[in-house]
C-alpha cells in the first residue's frame, strides 16, 4: 500500500501544481474583466452579496481509511466551522465527496443534500461538474446564500493543510476568505489597462464565473487527492516501521524465553544426575 500511495501521489502531485497555474491565469482574466467599464454596474449574480440565512459546505474526504489523520483532521475542521455557523442561528446544509465524510456526517445527524463518492484517482473536469451544478444552481436560486469547500491543501508529502474556504459569493478584495487563495497570488484591479471586449465584460463574467467556480472545485479535489495519498503513504510506511519494530521485539523476547527453557531443562537433568549419585 505504500509502494501504490507513493505512485499515486506523485502523479496527483504533478496534476496539482500543472492546474494551479490554469487557476492562477483564470483568477488574473477574472479580476481585469470585473474591472472594467461596464463590468460592476450590474453585478453578476455569483459576485452579489446577499443577508446569509443557510449556509453550503462541500466536504472532502476519501472513501478508504488507513490515511493517517487525514480524514479526522478535516472533518474536525468542518465539524467546527458548521456548530459555529448554526451558533449564529444560520442553517447548515452539506455535500460529500468521500464515504468517511457522508458516513460520519450522517452519524451525527447533518443535513447532508447530496453525496459523491467513486472519485478516480486522475480525475477530469468533466468528474467534477456535477458537484459544481449543485453549488451553482443552489446558489443562483437563492436556496443557500454561501458556498463554502472544506479540503486538505497539500503542502508538501509530509504536511497537508486542512482548510476551509469560501467557494460563493466570489468578494473581489477578500481573495484570503476565497478557496482559490490557496493556490493563487492575489492581482491588483487597479493596476489592469483597459481594453476592449468583444462581448463586452459583463457577458463574459456570464461564462468565465461559472467556468471559474468549477476550476475552484476542480483544484480542490486534486489538492484532496494528493494528501490523501500523501498522508496515506506515510501512514502506511509507519506502519511498516513500527510492525518490524514489533517483530524485532518478538522475536528477541521469544529466544529469551526459549533460552531459560532450555536451561531450565539442563539444570533439572544435571539436578537428577546428581541425585542418582
Amino acid at each position: 500500500m505504500q509502494m501504490i500511495s507513493a505512485a499515486k501521489m506523485r502523479r496527483a502531485q504533478e496534476q496539482v501544481l500543472a492546474s494551479r497555474m490554469y487557476a492562477q491565469k483564470a483568477w488574473e482574466v477574472l479580476t481585469h474583466l470585473s474591472a472594467q467599464p461596464g463590468a460592476i454596474d450590474q453585478l453578476h449574480p455569483l459576485l452579489t452579496q446577499r443577508p446569509i440565512k443557510h449556509s453550503t459546505i462541500i466536504l472532502f474526504t476519501s472513501d478508504r481509511g488507513l490515511a493517517g489523520g487525514y480524514n479526522t483532521n478535516i472533518m474536525k475542521k468542518a465539524a467546527s466551522f458548521i456548530k459555529e455557523k448554526k451558533g449564529k442561528g444560520t442553517p447548515v446544509s452539506v455535500v460529500t465527496v468521500g464515504r468517511k465524510g457522508r458516513d460520519t456526517f450522517a452519524r451525527s445527524g447533518e443535513n447532508i443534500v447530496a453525496e459523491f463518492s467513486n472519485i478516480p484517482d486522475r480525475p477530469s473536469l468533466i468528474d467534477v461538474l456535477p458537484i459544481a451544478r449543485i453549488a451553482l444552481d443552489d446558489f443562483l436560486a437563492g436556496e443557500t446564500d454561501e458556498v463554502f469547500l472544506a479540503y486538505t491543501n497539500f503542502v508538501n508529502t509530509i504536511v497537508q493543510k486542512p482548510v476551509v474556504k469560501r467557494l460563493l459569493p466570489l468578494i473581489h478584495g477578500e481573495l484570503e476568505e476565497q478557496a482559490v487563495s490557496v493556490h493563487v497570488a492575489d492581482t491588483k484591479r487597479t493596476l489592469a489597462p483597459t481594453y476592449i471586449y468583444e462581448p463586452d465584460p459583463a457577458e463574459m463574467l456570464d461564462v468565465i464565473l461559472p467556468r471559474f467556480t468549477e476550476t475552484q472545485i476542480y483544484q480542490a479535489v486534486l489538492e484532496a487527492l494528493a494528501s490523501e495519498h500523501s498522508a496515506r503513504m506515510v501512514a502506511m510506511r509507519s506502519a511498516t516501521d513500527n510492525a518490524s519494530e514489533l517483530v524485532a521485539d518478538l522475536t528477541l523476547t521469544y529466544n529469551r524465553v526459549r533460552q531459560e527453557a532450555i536451561t531450565k531443562e539442563m539444570l533439572d537433568i544435571v539436578g537428577g544426575a546428581e541425585a542418582q549419585k
